[in-house]
């Protein structure tokens, strides 16, 4: 089953250095997020290492998309634009964006949307491998004083886009605009601080 969540972006900040710009983000493992789905509620949390398998595979392609639109492309891991890592407590991603596509529109919109605040989430596409080739890939914990209801825990998943969103279901994210230092030639710095 194809699965998107979001995470929400907490103090974004956008930076100017030299002229590539790039995106970066990262987001929590272990973060709660209440999602509808076709008139349900849960609640899920992505655990520590789900996203091994990925980052052990990286011919593995992964996009960093505006909106989950695979014709809004903004990097490509296969290309070289997209990095990824995770430590114990989040997965990071960052996206340097060709200074040529910056006249692309949806590229334009994007770090546009970033820069106005009006982008505020992480979303990653992903697949939930079955059953039969990962037995253990989900469980489902009781919430902590409220046994009723369970929160479903991804335990192993295969990531196949990152996307740039603006609504969002998770509390914390992180979801930044910088433009490269160019080492060649110094540059000066410009921070803005955005709510």
């Amino acid at each position: 089953m194809e699965h998107r969540a979001t995470w929400v972006a907490a103090g974004l900040e956008l930076r100017r250095q030299g002229k590539q710009p790039v995106i970066a983000g990262a987001f929590p493992f272990n973060a709660l997020a209440t999602i509808a789905d076709r008139g349900r509620v849960r609640k899920e949390r992505i655990a520590p290492g789900a996203f091994n398998w990925t980052l052990e595979n990286e011919d593995r392609e992964v996009s960093l998309l505006l909106g989950h639109s695979f014709d809004r492309p903004l990097a490509s891991r296969r290309n070289g634009s997209l990095t990824l890592r995770a430590d114990d407590t989040a997965l990071s991603f960052e996206a340097a964006i060709d200074p040529a596509l910056e006249d692309v529109s949806h590229v334009r919109d994007a770090l546009a949307l970033l820069a106005s605040g009006l982008v505020k989430g992480i979303s990653p596409g992903f697949r939930v491998p079955p059953r039969e080739a990962v037995p253990d890939a989900e469980r489902l914990d009781p919430e902590p004083g409220n046994p009723g209801v369970f929160i479903r825990t991804i335990l192993q998943l295969v990531l196949y886009e990152l996307s740039l969103v603006t609504r969002p279901a998770y509390e914390a994210s992180q979801a930044e605009l910088r433009a490269m230092q160019n080492t060649a030639h110094p540059v000066r710095t410009e921070r803005i601080i955005l709510p």
